[in-house]
């Protein structure tokens, strides 16, 4: 499976303990999503091309 970085949301603020921070990559088909403060060891979701667009999607609204 071929996946790329993880990128950080610009909206995940300054990285303080406070800020929401969410990171994603690209992963073969689809997209792996997880919390980017705990470590590198933080449980990573997988999920299909549609379900990334639709959790980006509802982000946005939020």
């Amino acid at each position: 499976m071929s996946t790329t970085k993880w990128r950080k949301s610009s909206r995940s603020g300054n990285g303080d303990a406070g800020s929401n921070c969410v990171a994603a990559r690209a992963a073969g088909a689809g997209f792996e999503v997880r919390d980017s403060k705990p470590s590198e060891d933080s449980p990573v979701f997988g999920l299909a091309q549609g379900d990334f667009v639709a959790l980006q999607e509802n982000a946005k609204r939020r």
